[in-house]
């Protein structure tokens, strides 16, 4: 069974609020995610998983998938998401899989939390020649007032910002494209509590800041919200792919005594039927539906803050 994180390692303080990570955040677009995947089936490491929300368009897409995150109670919520799926406890700083293994490798909502001077040749390694390293960030539009205000309780979000002017300047990958795609999330007075416990300056936070910090929420949601009919929080879904150029080969085998001819070795490993990972298990799971933006795309009507 995995071991527990590290409590005060960076990421890895959501598994306390995995239920509320599930059921608060936004998914993501289907079309942004068959944007940074191609048409053809691939075979697909998704690192910080998470809960799933990601991956279950992922393999609802027809690809390979096989998912890992550091933190185990993650790992758990998402076996209550997908069945027959494969899953790893592991970070993108040292992936136990052999060299060339993967056509693609994607992180959701993931990558502010990886040390880039150490992940990018790592995911670099495992990439297939011309494969594909993918972000996807959902970002709330803080354009709009109330969002913004919202912002200023929950921490604020920074379009573009993320882990791409770091893989734009890796010898590791050539250049990035990118796209956007808008949705809007439908948020009430239990939901919003949700989203606000599963972000970064709330759920690092101990269970008393936790409780202060949600009770500021929902005071700004009952000035500003619907009741029962609720709010529609904008996003944009910022998706960014970069394709491999240099792949570098990992020396991963058993120790062996310092001065030993041979302790290391750049052998190709040997064949297999799937992914060599270590932790490798299977957990059993229904699709949830992707959130679509509505009909009217009329943006400009959410830019005025409605009293």
């Amino acid at each position: 069974m995995a071991t527990d994180p590290t409590p005060d390692a960076p990421g890895l303080c959501f598994g306390s609020v995995a239920e509320a990570y599930d059921r608060g955040r936004p998914g993501y677009p289907r079309e942004a995610v068959a944007w940074l995947t191609g048409e053809q089936p691939l075979a697909v490491l998704e690192l910080g998983a998470g809960t799933g929300k990601l991956t279950e368009h992922l393999v609802a897409l027809g690809h390979d998938v096989h998912a890992t995150d550091p933190d185990p109670r993650m790992l758990d919520r998402l076996g209550t998401r997908l069945s027959e799926l494969r899953v790893s406890q592991t970070a993108a700083e040292e992936i136990p899989a052999a060299d060339a293994t993967y056509d693609l490798v994607i992180a959701a909502d993931a990558d502010q939390w990886f040390d880039s001077e150490r992940a990018l040749p790592e995911i670099a390694r495992v990439l297939k020649r011309g494969g594909t390293f993918a972000i996807v960030r959902n970002v709330r539009d803080e354009r709009i007032p109330w969002v913004r205000r919202l912002g200023n309780l929950i921490g604020h979000h920074t379009l573009g910002e993320g882990i791409g002017d770091a893989v734009e300047s890796s010898p590791y990958f050539g250049p990035a494209e990118d796209a956007s795609f808008k949705q809007w999330q439908v948020i009430e007075r239990s939901s919003v509590q949700d989203l606000a416990r599963s972000l970064p300056d709330i759920a690092c936070l101990d269970r008393t800041g936790q409780e202060s910090k949600v009770r500021e929420v929902l005071a700004f949601y009952d000035d500003f919200g619907r009741g029962m009919d609720g709010m529609q929080l904008p996003w944009v879904t910022e998706c960014f792919r970069a394709v491999v150029g240099i792949q570098p080969k990992t020396i991963r085998q058993d120790p062996a005594p310092a001065g030993t001819p041979g302790a290391e070795s750049d052998a190709e490993p040997a064949a297999g039927p799937g992914p060599a990972f270590v932790g490798e298990d299977t957990v059993p799971v229904a699709l949830a539906p992707a959130v679509e933006p509505p009909a009217d795309d009329d943006s400009g009507m959410l830019l005025i803050d409605f009293r």
